[in-house]
Order: structure tokens, then C-alpha cells, then sequence
């Protein structure tokens, strides 16, 4: 996808980059944290963190109206640094952990779609990765 839209979001997460790294993969967590908002939430998750290794999550609304599967193939796995993937609809996604003083600088960037408003999918991300900072920060 040449001539996609590249959408950055980022968030700070107040814990331990093995905290940070763990929580992103491990497919049990995935399933409390992957939701952009209240009324929607991850029912099953399946991870092969592997160059090759492919990745799928069941996110569904609450009320049963909804649901779809996101999934890919892991690209390069750079552990506790970054994750980069394609999507199945060719889409890439690059995540990067970064260490600093205030915890890990979670940062993700990713094409865009385009079938929704680039506005729409930068806030739903946004409201995802928040609720991953908000997961984590409660464990630490």
C-alpha cells in the first residue's frame, strides 16, 4: 500500500519496559486492554511473536451487534524494542518501545485505511492505546 496515509499515535506508560513488552503480547492481557471503548471488548486472542508468525484478535461489540477479526503476520520482531506487521488487507503497522525516564514511549504508526475519516481511526487507535497505558499502569 504505496499511497496509504501514515498515522502516528503514542502514549507514555508509568512501568517497566518487561511490564510494557509482556502486557502488548501475551494474549490473555490483550483480551482485558483491546477495546477503544466500554461497550466493546476482545473475545479471543492468538499470538505467534515470531518473524513469520502471525497474530489475530475477535473484537466485538458487547450487545452482540457487531465484530470483526484483526489480523496479520509479524514482519520483524525486535523484543522489547519493536513490532512491525502487515495486516491482512496489506495494511503495515511499525510499534516501537522506547525506554525513558517517565516509563516506555509506546509508539505506533500505521496506514490508514480508506473506508473511515482519518480523524476516526487516529482517536479509535488513540482510545485503544490509552486503554493499554490505563491496563498497564494499574498492574505496575
Amino acid at each position: 500500500m504505496e499511497d496509504a496515509m501514515r498515522i502516528t499515535i503514542e502514549t507514555l506508560v508509568d512501568a517497566s519496559v518487561d511490564l510494557v513488552w509482556d502486557a502488548w503480547n501475551t494474549p490473555a492481557d490483550i483480551e482485558r486492554w483491546n477495546a477503544a471503548s466500554e461497550d466493546w471488548h476482545t473475545t479471543r486472542s492468538n499470538v505467534d511473536l515470531r518473524d513469520g508468525g502471525r497474530f489475530s484478535s475477535r473484537m466485538e461489540a458487547k450487545d452482540g451487534s457487531a465484530g470483526f477479526d484483526f489480523e496479520g503476520t509479524y514482519t520483524r520482531v525486535a523484543p522489547k524494542q519493536a513490532i512491525e506487521y502487515r495486516m491482512d488487507d496489506g495494511r503495515e503497522v511499525a510499534t516501537t518501545f522506547s525506554e525513558s525516564p517517565g516509563g516506555v514511549l509506546v509508539s505506533t504508526a500505521f496506514d490508514a485505511e480508506s473506508e473511515n475519516p482519518v480523524e476516526m481511526q487516529r482517536d479509535g487507535w488513540q482510545a485503544i492505546l490509552d486503554s493499554f497505558k490505563r491496563y498497564v499502569e494499574a498492574r505496575a
